[in-house]
């Protein structure tokens, strides 16, 4: 975002060249859009200083606790962010609260500019009843768990059923019934923690449905996720061809991702047992593991036992598609239908939560109003990633925009500028330069 040359804008150098302090930037949140905005400013604010703060005790969020075990190239852009942690301009500060252990206010006070890049930290509700029975899981916990996330970790998941159901088409879906799906073997030369292996390691589980409101040239995930599933030992596809009628012609002028991505679902919904079914026989006696797509289905009801302890099923509504594309909206027909499962996980997207009283929040979009990469009315304070599907992708577009919002507007960080002193003191900590680095280094 430096512009053609690489370099800031204009005004900016010049008032960095000028007798100015040194801007000091406050980070909320170590996760990729944290650590790219951080990057950012320290590779093109020549002195400035970045301070990062996170509640959990370790960095690096969704690269952390949200890639799946078995995707470790994903993981990789951790190095990267360790480098910029290890910078002598940024500090790493874990464990802090911000809206509890300091304000926002506070952090104004003390940095010229704060960025808020705490992501997307809650996930949406359905909204149906029986969602609270035992045996409904929400995506977020569920990755979480075999992940080690902090909060998530006594999740205890009951994998006594046989048959799974997902609701959720985007490539969370596909990574959690990869998981369950998954044979041992593969799976204990993962990073996935000693105790979800345990606990899948005595699951039941052997079906996995994954459900959507829409239809195939709606579904969210990608081709690379979708072949792997495809591709999964002793496990087999059970896609209807019935849903893929008509759709070579829709298809015809799709962007090419999307195309690509149709034709291997249609592909494999006409495949005929052949290698494949070697393959699932070759890995043992037991029967073999399947995993399916169920299109235009939206959930209204999680059927309760006959004892009401846990979930049984959950109640569809049919649904036809109004419109094209992305842009087409799933309405109920009237029909509905029961899918038996005792196991059912919900990832249809995450939500933000408000940080401070002091910053302004959007509870309906779960966004903090902002324009031109500031938040409204509130000088020096900057939005990250509050989106409700963080990736990789996303959080570097937002990171951007959060370097545009300070870069175009180089007077607001003449504002605060405090010593962050007594914001470290708050928390426990004394800021020298010789423990900021061992700090965050120990933290890593």
């Amino acid at each position: 975002m430096a512009g053609a040359g690489g370099r800031a804008p204009l005004g900016l150098r010049r008032w960095l060249s000028s007798a100015a302090p040194v801007p000091r930037v406050c980070v909320v949140g170590s996760g990729p859009a944290g650590f790219y905005t951080a990057q950012h400013i320290l590779k093109h604010h020549g002195g400035a200083l970045v301070d990062i703060y996170e509640k959990l005790p370790v960095p690096f969020g969704l690269v952390r606790f949200g890639v799946a075990p078995d995707h470790p190239e994903v993981k990789n852009v951790i190095n990267t962010f360790t480098q910029t942690a290890r910078s002598e301009r940024c500090a790493y500060y874990g464990n802090v609260t911000v809206g509890r252990d300091v304000t926002v206010p506070e952090l104004q006070q003390a940095y010229h500019a704060v960025v808020l890049s705490y992501g997307a930290e809650d996930n949406r509700v359905l909204g149906i009843p029986g969602e609270n029975l035992p045996g409904v899981y929400s995506a977020r916990a569920f990755v979480g768990w075999y992940n080690g996330l902090p909060e998530n970790r006594d999740l205890k998941p009951d994998l006594s059923c046989e048959t799974a159901l997902i609701l959720g088409h985007g490539n969370v879906a596909l990574d959690i019934a990869r998981i369950l799906l998954s044979p041992l073997q593969l799976l204990r030369k993962t990073d996935i923690t000693d105790s979800s292996l345990a606990a899948l390691a005595c699951s039941k589980v052997k079906r996995v449905w994954l459900v959507g409101r829409r239809g195939p040239l709606q579904v969210a995930f990608t081709i690379k996720e979708l072949r792997e599933m495809i591709n999964l030992p002793g496990t087999r596809a059970v896609l209807d061809p019935a849903d893929f009628t008509g759709l070579e012609n829709a298809v015809k002028d799709a962007p090419r991702p999307r195309k690509r991505l149709t034709e291997l679902m249609m592909k494999t919904a006409l495949e005929k047992p052949g290698e494949k079914a070697v393959e699932v026989q070759a890995a043992g006696p037991a029967a073999p593991r399947e995993w399916g797509l169920k299109f235009q289905r939206s959930p209204q009801e999680v059927l309760p036992s006959a004892d009401g302890t846990r979930a049984r099923g959950v109640r569809m509504a049919l649904t036809r598609l109004e419109g094209s594309g992305d842009s087409a909206k799933a309405v109920p027909t009237g029909d509905v239908e029961e899918l038996e499962c005792g196991l059912v996980l919900s990832s249809i997207g995450y939500r933000s939560l408000p940080l401070d009283p002091a910053v302004p929040f959007d509870s309906q979009r779960g966004v903090i109003p902002n324009s031109s990469g500031r938040v409204e009315g509130v000088p020096g304070l900057y939005p990250g990633n509050l989106g409700s599907s963080p990736t990789a992708q996303a959080e570097w577009r937002v990171s951007q925009v959060c370097i545009l919002g300070i870069w175009g507007h180089p007077q607001q960080l003449r504002q605060g500028g405090g010593c962050p002193r007594s914001v470290l003191q708050r928390v426990g900590e004394e800021r020298t330069h010789g423990r900021d680095h061992h700090h965050h280094e120990r933290q890593l």
